[in-house]
C-alpha cells in the first residue's frame, strides 16, 4: 500500500471485520467493505493527500489511528448502502464509534464529512462487482455444478481464508486479479477442507495459481 500502514494493518482489517460481526451483515456487505477500504483507498490515500484536494483537511493531517478507523467504520457504512435496504443507519455506526474507538470522539457530521473524503479519495468509483468475493461465490457454484466433491468444499473456510489474508495484506501482494485471487482462495480451502481421498481429479490440472497462496496460507498458520 502506498500510505505506511504496516504497523496498524492488522488492527485496522480485525477492526472492520468485527465490526461487521458487531451489526452482522451479510458477507457481501463485509467483504465489499474490506475491499473498497484495503485494495482501493489505503493505495489512493497518498496521491489523494498530496493532492491539491487532500490539503488541509483535518481527517487527513494528520493521519490518526482514530481517523483511519473512521474511514474504516465509513467503508462499511458505504457498502451497505450498496447492497442493504434499508442500510445499517448513521447513527448505528456512531454509536458503535463511541465504543470502539478510544482516542477519539466522532459525531454524526463528523461521519458525513468522512464519507464525502472517502469517496474522493476513490474518485466516486465505488462499483462492487469486482471484488473477490464475488468471483468465488461463482466459482464455487460452478465447481458444484461439474464435481460432486464440490459440496465438500467449506465456504465457512473459504472466508476464513479471506479474513485471513486480508489481515496479513497477503490479498494485493500474491494477486492483482480478483478474479485470480478468488480461484486461488477455492483451491486452497478444496486442498484444506476436502479429504485427499475424495479428491476427484489432480490439483495439479488446475495449473500454477493455488500454490503461492497454499504455501503463504501455510506459512501463516504456522507463524
Amino acid at each position: 500500500m502506498s500510505i505506511e500502514l504496516s504497523n496498524s494493518w492488522t488492527q485496522l482489517m480485525e477492526f472492520i471485520i468485527q465490526s461487521a460481526s458487531q451489526f452482522e451483515v451479510s458477507p457481501i456487505v463485509k467483504y465489499t467493505a474490506l475491499s473498497l477500504f484495503a485494495d482501493r483507498f489505503c493505495p489512493s490515500l497518498t496521491r489523494y493527500i498530496q493532492g491539491r484536494n487532500g490539503e488541509g483537511n483535518w481527517l487527513l493531517h494528520p493521519m490518526r489511528e482514530s481517523n483511519l478507523q473512521l474511514f474504516a467504520l465509513t467503508s462499511l457504512w458505504i457498502s451497505s448502502k450498496i447492497h442493504d435496504s434499508p442500510p445499517v443507519s448513521v447513527k448505528c455506526f456512531k454509536s458503535l464509534g463511541d465504543k470502539v474507538i478510544k482516542e477519539q470522539h466522532f459525531t454524526t457530521r463528523d461521519f458525513f464529512e468522512a464519507e464525502i473524503v472517502f469517496m474522493q479519495v476513490l474518485d466516486f468509483e465505488i462499483g462492487a462487482s469486482n471484488i473477490p468475493f464475488l468471483f468465488l461465490q461463482e466459482l464455487l457454484l460452478q465447481f458444484k455444478e461439474v464435481a460432486k466433491v464440490g459440496e465438500l468444499v467449506s465456504f465457512e473456510a473459504c472466508m476464513d481464508l479471506m479474513d485471513l489474508l486480508y489481515e496479513k495484506e497477503e490479498t494485493s501482494i500474491l494477486y492483482r486479479s480478483p478474479r485470480s485471487l478468488a480461484a486461488s482462495i477455492l483451491v486452497a480451502s478444496y486442498l484444506v477442507t476436502v479429504p485427499k481421498q475424495r479428491w476427484e481429479f489432480p490439483v495439479l490440472s488446475w495449473g500454477k495459481i493455488p500454490f503461492p497462496l497454499v504455501s503463504s496460507f501455510h506459512s501463516l498458520l504456522v507463524y
